[in-house]
């Protein structure tokens, strides 16, 4: 058995460590899948998918959000689960699809970071912060493979660069930097579409937060698997920001604020739509 202290062992990443020291209390994502059957390798890929996330640039940050359901085939198996963490005091991490990986990866990424931190006496910058998380969904290529797929982003402030900044994965751990926006998971495409239509570089933080999660919204409403503002259950999207005074939730309050002027606001402009003629002649 290795010691803690030995030269061979990993130092400053805990993951590595956990990895070479303790693998078998490595998160589900490195549950190896030799010998497993077809039926069982089938029932793994039925387990809970978290769908949308997005991110966004702004003047002075950087917004991440999602959805808060997961899907579980053509069934809603939960309407409260968490797809954006915490990563350390300036950054933050949102993971799209199988629910269990997913939620192991962020917390384990956490859990890397201030290790780091502690052994080091240190932070890690914001672009090596980056290449760990890469680090991370690289190990679990075998498990993507056979469909467990995790995709996150990662937004960050650079205290140097003094900016927001946001990084994109492929399953391959493949890291790319996003210069204004991005969204993943069964409802990117759609969250994008909106982005892409409102995004302003100059964008304060109000605006960047109505934009995301105008975003959330239409996401919702082309993509059965996103869940959109609930406000029968009182179920809002998670909205976190990160800026130079380091990373913060955007209260609930506010956003179910937001959602409904979203929402206001479409109404009005389909009821303009319907009305009748002869409403609109009589007003004239």
């Amino acid at each position: 058995m290795h010691s803690f202290f030995d030269s061979t062992v990993p130092g400053s990443s805990f993951f590595d460590l956990l990895r070479q020291c303790r693998s078998d209390l490595l998160p589900q994502m490195q549950i190896k899948l030799e010998g497993l059957s077809q039926a069982e390798i089938h029932e793994l890929k039925q387990a809970p998918h978290g769908t949308t996330i997005l991110a966004l640039r702004f003047r002075g940050g950087a917004l991440i959000a999602g959805d808060r359901q997961a899907t579980e085939g053509f069934q809603v198996s939960s309407r409260r689960i968490e797809k954006v963490y915490k990563a350390d005091e300036y950054s933050a991490v949102a993971i799209a699809g199988v629910a269990g990986p997913c939620i192991e990866l962020a917390k384990l990424f956490e859990v890397e970071l201030t290790h780091y931190e502690k052994l080091e006496g240190m932070p890690l910058s914001l672009e090596g912060k980056a290449n760990k998380l890469s680090q991370m969904v690289k190990a679990n290529l075998p498990m993507a493979m056979q469909g467990l797929v995790v995709i996150p982003i990662f937004v960050g402030y650079d205290v140097r660069g003094r900016e927001g900044k946001i990084f994109k994965y492929d399953v391959t751990g493949g890291r790319y930097e996003e210069t204004d926006y991005y969204a993943t998971g069964s409802g990117g495409k759609d969250a994008r579409s909106t982005m892409k239509k409102l995004y302003r570089a100059d964008m304060t933080e109000d605006e960047a937060i109505a934009v995301g999660l105008e975003a959330v919204i239409d996401a919702a409403e082309e993509d059965v698997g996103t869940g959109g503002p609930d406000f029968v259950r009182g179920l809002f999207p998670t909205v976190k920001i990160a800026a130079r005074s380091g990373l913060q939730d955007v209260p609930e309050a506010r956003i179910k604020e937001v959602c409904q002027a979203i929402i206001d606001r479409r109404r009005e402009a389909e009821s303009a739509i319907r009305k009748p003629k002869s409403d609109i002649q009589a007003e004239g």
